[in-house]
Order: structure tokens, then C-alpha cells, then sequence
């Protein structure tokens, strides 16, 4: 009796490229417990080991850029990868591989993160990383994630002039090359947290009330993650940064079920 499974029984696949946090609740582990909770598949390519815990970011080291095209090529030579998300890069070397490999992939949707700077402050992108990112990463990918900081590092703004000319700052996000810009509001004050989608020509807010928590380690890892599972799973850009906004705002909600460290805690992607 065979084994084998249809296609329609197989989850989509997402390959997920992106660094490793100890504490899990950020990079490659947080991808694949938000693919997991949303019945998508998800495939690694680790780019990158650190030893964090939820209160800081004790070291970095990065894998070799030759080692993570292997692993980005083999996944995609042997799986049914439908989008690909990518985290954090660490360096010039490891930002031109994986451009290098996107660039004979162009038919599969890319959501990018663009992690500079951990939420503790340390960096994690070198100024040439940022540079080859902005020229060679960028202008492949679908969906472009930046939180104001990041899109204030992108642009050499200060984060003031991005909250101040959201609009504007997006539209310049668009010049660097990327299909749509997904501005994030979570730095923003106020009881609701607005999301900017930039697709299209159209500029579209999408809103849901600030969760009061300190548990909030890994959101743009696991939205962006949870973005590129939807569009696996068929859905539309715009339909799948609303479910992926969806899905974050729970995962925020039951965040303090899980109350581990004294810091930063994870999501609770399993709500």
C-alpha cells in the first residue's frame, strides 16, 4: 500500500531564510511556529546563530554565504515552495547570495523583513549588508516590511520625520525597487496600531486596536512570516496582510499566557 500523498493533502510550503534565536521567539523559530499554526510547511535556511535571551542579544555569528545558497538552492531544487520570507541577513556577503539565487526564482512571491537593529538596540545587518540590500535585495522582493525604525535606517531619515510623513516616507520606500511597502505601526502611539500597505498606487490602512503587553518579542518576524504563509495558501497581497495582521493581533492577545523571561517575551503563536 503506498505512502504516498495527492498534492491537495500536502500543506504549501514556505521557505523561510533567517537567522536562529536561542530564545525562539524571534527569526527562523518564530517562522516556523507561525507556518506551523497556519498549516503551512515551513522549509529553513538559517543565515545566521545568536545567543539572545528576551532581555538582550549577547552575540551574532553568521553562517557562510556559501552555505546558506546551498541551503536556499537545495529547497527549492527539491520542495513546492510557493513564497519565500527573509529575515535577518547579517552581512554584505550573505544580503548578494541570496539576492544572487532570488534572481533565478522570480516567479515566487518574497516578503522581506529588513531586520537592522534588534529591539534591545544590537545590530544585526553591517553597513555593507544594508547597502547591497538596498541595491540587489529589494528591487526582487514582492512585499517590503519595514517598522519605522527600519524605514528610517532605509531612507536616512530620522524616525520622526517617518512618523511625521508616513505617506511620503512609504512612497519613497517604493523608489528602492520593491513591488509593495507593508509600513508597520507598532512603534506609533495611540490606542490602535496601524499598519500602511503601499500596493499598487493605492495606499491602504490596516488598523487594530495596541495590545497592552510586554510579550511582544518576534512581531515582525512572525507577521511578515505570516503574510508569506497566506500568500502560499493562495490568498491576494492585500487579503494576506489582513489575515496576517489578524493573526498577530491574537497571537499578542495571548501572549501573557506564556509569561517566559524577565524581558521581552515571545507570542503566543499556538493561541
Amino acid at each position: 500500500m503506498s505512502n504516498l500523498t495527492s498534492d491537495a493533502d500536502i500543506w504549501p510550503c514556505v521557505l523561510a531564510v533567517a537567522g536562529s534565536d536561542s530564545g525562539a521567539g524571534a527569526g527562523i523559530q518564530a517562522d516556523m511556529k507561525t507556518c506551523s499554526a497556519l498549516q503551512v510547511y515551513a522549509a529553513t535556511a538559517i543565515t545566521a546563530v545568536t545567543a539572545q535571551n528576551t532581555l538582550s542579544v549577547k552575540s551574532v555569528v553568521p553562517i557562510s554565504a556559501a552555505m546558506v545558497r546551498d541551503q536556499i538552492s537545495m529547497i527549492l531544487d527539491d520542495f513546492p515552495v510557493r513564497a519565500i520570507k527573509v529575515g535577518m541577513l547579517c552581512n554584505a556577503d550573505i544580503v548578494g547570495a541570496v539576492a544572487e539565487v532570488l534572481a533565478s526564482h522570480r516567479q515566487l512571491p518574497v516578503v522581506l523583513d529588513p531586520v537592522i537593529v534588534s529591539s534591545t538596540g544590537k545590530a544585526l545587518l553591517d553597513q555593507q549588508g544594508l547597502d547591497r540590500l538596498i541595491h540587489e535585495l529589494i528591487p526582487k522582493v514582492t512585499l517590503l516590511t519595514p517598522n519605522i525604525q527600519e524605514a528610517a535606517v532605509l531612507l536616512g531619515w530620522t524616525e520622526q520625520q517617518v512618523l511625521a510623513e508616513s505617506s511620503l516616507a512609504i512612497k519613497s520606500l517604493q523608489l528602492l525597487g520593491a513591488q509593495s511597502i507593508l509600513l508597520k505601526g507598532g512603534h506609533r502611539e495611540g490606542p490602535e496600531c496601524q499598519d500602511l500597505l503601499w500596493s499598487n498606487g493605492n495606499l491602504l490602512p490596516y488598523s487594530a486596536p495596541r495590545i497592552n503587553t510586554h510579550n511582544n518579542h518576534g512581531t515582525g518576524c512572525t507577521l511578515s512570516s505570516a503574510i508569506a504563509a497566506y500568500m502560499a495558501k493562495g490568498y491576494s497581497l492585500n487579503e494576506s496582510v489582513a489575515k496576517g495582521k489578524g493573526y498577530i493581533t491574537s497571537a499578542l492577545k495571548a501572549a501573557d499566557s506564556l509569561g517566559y523571561g524577565m524581558g521581552a517575551g515571545p507570542l503566543q503563536h499556538f493561541f
